[in-house]
């Protein structure tokens, strides 16, 4: 049986590093560990294969060649599930789906032949079986939390179906699982407050078959804390520094912890030790009021107001580079929050700190506790860069996406100079241990052309280039030896200031125009309607198609951020439609306004629409 397993693709974010990937010439940050151990679990009598829409494309050849077709997402990829669900429906390919958007999502979910929810590995076997004799159910349930399958079920992945040389990086997992209940995550009530772990003979056997496979550089432990059983952990630390030093160090790890790492000398030693060099947290707030509404405690100590600032340094001497979580909008937050970001961002000397606005995602306390309340407006989508609230937040909305911006086009300024502020402060900061420096030193290839890329890009820029020549300088002065990380920050500053002007800015600002577009159309509509001469209704379509199609093409305009622009514009016509129904008692078809009333603009914007798809295409080859 051929099984074909697609992972759908994610909308531009800081987490998809697109314009560092572009310099490195990658196409990916990593390969779908979810579906990559689902393979393993195939019997070796079928055929699998592989398609990450994040590197390529679906092509026609390849849903012929599938008996079934498995799907793995995210909330954040539900459009682009929705897609390969519907060619693979127009295909005639039944499709199975899992991952966390169908375990919360599975009731909304159409066009779906079999359900395999939550932790597979001890209804997998049954999946398959029942596949074979022809009598597979629809719905796989997700186990509940005490029937939770033990990590050491997990098989090694199959790493050989990834194009290995497209990614930035390989992922492994140690553990599922979180202890701590922050209410706005969904982590631990979809994989548990217990953490589980694997033992140390299966993360030791991952780590050689990467290194078999011919894998070097970077690997992500993507548990969502690492530490969540910290005793297990420190014991597979130590298997990993004796395993990293019998093969040289071929590995540069990096993971997600909680803050409370700090707390642990130890562990935060065995983590250098192993060949740890950056750790992510969820640090969300220097408010202690917000972070305690959001049942985020451990972020706070008592006799310490500046914990997080103090536990961030202690990691950054120890040799751990932090970056960083941050959101906007939440409860206990008020107008002076967002200057308090910018400034402990300058303070922490956290290079890549990832600033979002706060989504109420279905299946939290917090969405619970915001439908209770009646402060839920819609489903998430799943995008921290989304400034359109799914919720009503206690401050005005309209500036907490003002404020937003602002925040992230201070820490990541036009000319990049409180970036390189940051990342020299980091370097005076941050211990390297010999081993440590020996991986910084093992620069490849497409680190070296993406050095010189982000030089010529950075040092002979206008606007870049003092801050990012002063950087080079006093790093060559002061720690020649950390000139491969200094290089490696600013390829980052390249990508989180673009991302920042081309998606986060762009989008926003987009959004703003929209607003005022609608106001002056609410006001046309009344003025018409105040008049009501003879053909009005035409008069209000016509306005209404030229409206629409205007808005249609400045999203194809937005070429780094059309994904979010167009969730924007649907969103945009049900206003319309709900305004015109309200003011006129009429209900007009947008769809079919925009058809038989789009004047001139109308064919413009279809050119325009037509020429920037075919770019696209040629894009994505």
């Amino acid at each position: 049986m051929n099984i074909l397993l697609v992972y759908p693709a994610f909308p531009p974010s800081f987490w998809g590093h697109t314009y560092a990937l572009e310099l490195l010439g990658k196409r990916g940050t990593m390969p779908p560990l979810g579906l990559l151990t689902i393979a393993a679990m195939f019997p070796p009598s079928y055929s699998v294969r592989l398609v990450d829409l994040n590197i390529e494309v679906l092509t026609d050849d390849d849903l012929l060649w599938a008996d079934y077709v498995g799907i793995s997402s995210m909330i954040v990829q539900k459009n682009s599930r929705e897609q390969i669900v519907r060619r693979c429906n127009e295909a005639g390919v039944p499709v199975f789906v899992g991952g966390p958007e169908p375990t919360v999502f599975y009731d909304e979910i159409e066009g779906v032949d079999h359900f395999v929810l939550g932790e597979v590995e001890q209804t997998f076997a049954a999946f398959i079986s029942d596949l074979e004799s022809g009598t597979a159910r629809r719905m796989y349930p997700a186990p509940a939390e005490e029937d939770m399958p033990p990590a050491s079920t997990v098989p090694i992945p199959r790493f050989d179906l990834t194009h290995m040389d497209a990614y930035q990086s390989m992922p492994v997992q140690f553990s599922r699982g979180c202890p701590f209940r922050c209410d706005f995550c969904d982590i631990w009530k979809l994989y548990g407050n217990l953490p589980r772990t694997k033992n140390t003979e299966q993360v030791l056997a991952e780590l050689t078959r990467l290194y078999d496979v011919g894998w070097r550089g970077q690997v992500f432990f993507v548990d969502d804390n690492f530490i969540g059983n910290w005793k297990k952990a420190l014991d597979v630390l130590r298997a990993i520094e004796v395993w990293q030093k019998e093969h040289g160090f071929p590995f540069d790890f990096y993971t997600e912890a909680s803050v409370n790492l700090a707390l642990h000398d130890e562990l935060v030693s065995a983590m250098v030790a192993a060949g740890f060099t950056m750790v992510f947290i969820g640090l969300e707030t220097p408010n202690p009021e917000a972070l305690q509404l959001m049942n985020k405690k451990h972020n706070v100590k008592k006799d310490d107001p500046d914990f997080l600032l103090h536990a961030v340094e202690k990691l950054q001497r120890a040799g751990l580079e932090v970056t960083c979580g941050l959101i906007a909008g939440v409860d206990g937050d008020d107008e002076t929050s967002f200057d308090r970001i910018i400034a402990f961002v300058r303070e922490s000397r956290i290079a890549s700190a990832m600033y979002g606005i706060l989504t109420v995602i279905k299946g939290t306390d917090l969405y619970e506790k915001m439908r209770l309340s009646g402060r839920l407006l819609q489903e998430s989508s799943g995008s921290n860069t989304d400034t359109t609230l799914n919720y009503v937040p206690h401050i005005d909305p309209v500036r907490i996406a003002k404020e937003y911006q602002r925040v992230l086009s201070t820490i990541y300024d036009e000319t990049l100079s409180n970036y390189f502020e940051r990342c020299h402060g980091l370097l005076k900061r941050l211990k390297v241990v010999k081993h440590t420096k020996a991986l910084l030193w093992k620069i490849k290839r497409e680190e070296l052309r993406a050095g010189w890329r982000s030089f010529r890009k950075l040092c002979f820029s206008r606007t870049t280039g003092p801050a990012y020549r002063w950087f080079l300088l006093k790093t060559l002065l002061m720690h020649p030896a950390k000139l491969p990380l200094a290089m490696r920050l600013a390829v980052k500053g390249y990508d989180h200031e673009r991302h920042t002007r081309e998606v986060v800015v762009a989008l926003g600002s987009f959004k703003e125009e929209s607003r005022k577009q609608f106001s002056e159309y609410k006001e046309f509509v009344a003025g018409v309607l105040l008049c009501l001469q003879e053909g009005w209704v035409e008069t209000i379509k016509e306005h209404t198609a030229s409206l629409l199609w205007d808005m249609r093409l400045r999203v194809h305009e937005l070429r780094g951020c059309r994904e979010g622009a167009h969730a924007h514009l649907e969103m945009f016509r049900r206003e319309v439609r709900s305004y015109i129904q309200q003011a006129t008692g009429k209900v007009l078809s947008l769809d079919e306004v925009e058809v038989t009333h789009g004047c001139g603009i109308c064919d413009r914007a279809k050119e325009v629409i037509s020429l920037n798809s075919q770019i696209d295409i040629l894009c994505s080859n």
